[in-house]
């Protein structure tokens, strides 16, 4: 669950409100304000946290809310103004998307329509320490932002593992805090891990399907999963449940080996490659089957589901985080466009919310240049 790319705004919509404000200036963002920017484009339906959050169950009394989980990604990495509560350390990047026309078999959205569309897109490492050295096992992030041009916009926030650890709201919840690292080791608490996996059993076996599948070398050769199950509805009405990832096409190579040493290399490594030439993924659809589940991301589906090429992801440059690009979007999963739905996964419905809650603190927040500089790039 990426808190900030993981009550309030959608980080997404921040995007607007950076362009109307200076570095260093802290906006009064009123709660209407930060409700409206969930409706930040047309086409995507005005819904505000207090509808999110009951539609995940979390007004019952006693139940998790969104502020839980900033403030618990706070406890466990400490506060750094200005910077998504996880995912902190990004880059942001931009280019195109080249739809075959063939996601229109399943979705009437006018991104699988045939044609081409800007996109806005970040880079990241998990976790919330905007300055943690880059190291191959973090899980790599890669959000997007489809500008369409009927006034809609659809984001999408990927992660280069295939299922997701947790099932539950609650489950991710207390294994953030089972796995927090120890002042005296660095690593989390043995038994704390074994004590949450022995009760949590779906979060052993999808640990096991990660370490399955090990990272490549860098971003540009990740293989990106969405993750969730969502609802496509195509021009005659018919609904079938999809699952998206990013495949990579041919990376090209940065000119030198990333340095060992280097605290940035993943980040310096992709800065290299698409500076001689862009990157692509194909964007590929998983049609899934009556059988499959559509409300668990920790189970995947069998390979042998049909898949749809939809069409080529083209990052053609990468940007140094800074007001007005993807250092102020919300890269909230359930910014969809018509054709395009929320399955009934607890999971993604909490991660809208959380997104929301962690954008509204920083909005406020002085923030500090980041670790990631493009050289030539604003800071």
């Amino acid at each position: 669950m990426e808190s900030d790319d993981d009550s309030s705004t959608a980080d997404d919509a921040g995007e607007n409100e950076s362009q109307a404000r200076s570095p260093g200036v802290q906006p009064a963002l009123s709660r209407r304000g930060a409700l409206l920017g969930l409706a930040a484009v047309g086409g995507v339906a005005a819904v505000g946290v207090g509808g999110l959050a009951e539609a995940a169950g979390w007004l019952r009394p006693g139940a998790l809310t969104p502020a839980d989980f900033a403030d618990r990604f706070e406890q466990i990495n400490g506060r750094h103004d200005g910077f998504r509560r996880n995912h902190a350390k990004g880059l942001a990047a931009t280019g195109t998307f080249t739809s075959t026309g063939a996601g229109a078999q399943v979705s009437r959205a006018t991104v699988f329509k045939p044609g081409a569309v800007p996109v806005v897109g970040r880079f990241s490492l998990s976790g919330g320490l905007p300055d943690q050295p880059d190291k191959l096992d973090t899980v790599r992030g890669l959000g997007l932002m489809f500008r369409l041009p009927d006034g809609e916009q659809w984001r999408i926030a990927m992660v280069n593992v295939p299922v997701f650890t947790d099932n539950t709201p609650q489950g991710f919840y207390d294994r953030m805090l089972a796995s927090r690292p120890q002042p005296q080791t660095g690593k989390p608490d043995p038994q704390a891990m074994a004590d949450f996996l022995a009760a949590h059993p779906e979060t052993a076996a999808a640990m096991k399907i990660i370490k399955q599948n090990p990272p490549s070398a860098g971003f540009a050769d990740s293989t990106y999963y969405g993750l969730h199950a969502f609802r496509a509805t195509d021009d005659q009405g018919q609904t079938t449940f999809v699952r998206w990832a990013a495949v990579p096409v041919q990376p090209g190579e940065p000119t030198e080996p990333p340095d060992d040493n280097d605290r940035n290399r993943l980040f310096d490594a992709l800065i290299e490659t698409v500076a001689h030439g862009p990157i692509r993924w194909k964007l590929v659809l998983t049609l899934a089957d009556p059988s499959d589940p559509t409300n668990d991301p920790t189970l995947p589906w069998p390979a042998n589901r049909p898949t749809i090429e939809a069409g080529t992801i083209t990052i053609d440059a990468v940007h140094t985080e800074a007001p007005g690009n993807a250092r102020d979007i919300n890269f909230d999963p359930l910014v969809l466009p018509d054709g395009l739905a929320a399955s009934g996964d607890p999971v993604l419905s909490a991660r809208s919310a959380v997104y929301a809650r962690s954008f509204n603190r920083r909005a406020r927040e002085p923030k500090s240049p980041s670790a990631v500089v493009v050289p030539g790039g604003e800071q």
